[in-house]
């Protein structure tokens, strides 16, 4: 089935505009484009050089949990991609950032366990899994990120959501606090 869309209107939001432009159907309709992922990669990636951090790994997934935009840099550690994706993975399934996950394990241990068994093991609850929004607070995909501390998998992982345009989940991050993202 092709979705059929009116004449573009300059006020339709861009990521509409884009989809008037081409068929589109609907299990390809997900929201997020792969130069917003890859945006959301770079600009992760380029923080974290900034910082001085440890190699770094940057997965971004749509809001089907599918695979955008991917990279790994050089001497990272090994099985760094199942972590990066399994934080992003882990915030989509439970709708909050992974930081925020790993807080109800610390008072619900048997339910992040049965989380991670109903994923597949897939799941990974701890900092680092951020959800992406679009400027009507839709949940639209998520990133996740690994390689240094957990506050800093975070942090690069906000700054490269927010330099593609989109909004980080401001409830569950630490977005005011001290680390400055």
């Amino acid at each position: 089935m092709v979705l059929q869309f009116a004449p573009a209107d300059p006020k339709m939001p861009p990521l509409l505009r884009e989809m008037h432009a081409m068929a589109v159907t609907r299990a390809s309709v997900r929201g997020l484009s792969l130069a917003q992922a890859s945006k959301i990669v770079d600009a992760a990636l380029a923080e974290a050089r900034q910082r001085k951090l440890r190699p770094m790994t940057i997965a971004v997934i749509d809001a089907g949990g599918d695979l955008i935009a991917f990279k790994r840099e050089d001497h990272t550690g090994i099985r760094r991609y199942d972590i990066a994706y399994g934080k992003a993975f882990a915030a989509l399934v439970m709708n909050r950032s992974s930081r925020a996950i790993g807080d109800i394990g610390r008072h619900n241990p048997l339910f992040i366990q049965a989380v991670i068994a109903s994923t597949g093991s897939k799941a990974v609850p701890t900092p680092g899994g951020v959800l992406i929004k679009n400027a009507e607070g839709l949940i639209i995909g998520a990133v996740g990120s690994s390689g240094d501390e957990a506050h800093e998998d975070e942090a690069v992982a906000v700054i490269g959501v927010k330099a593609a345009g989109l909004a980080p989940d401001r409830k569950s991050t630490r977005l005011n606090s001290s680390h400055g993202y």
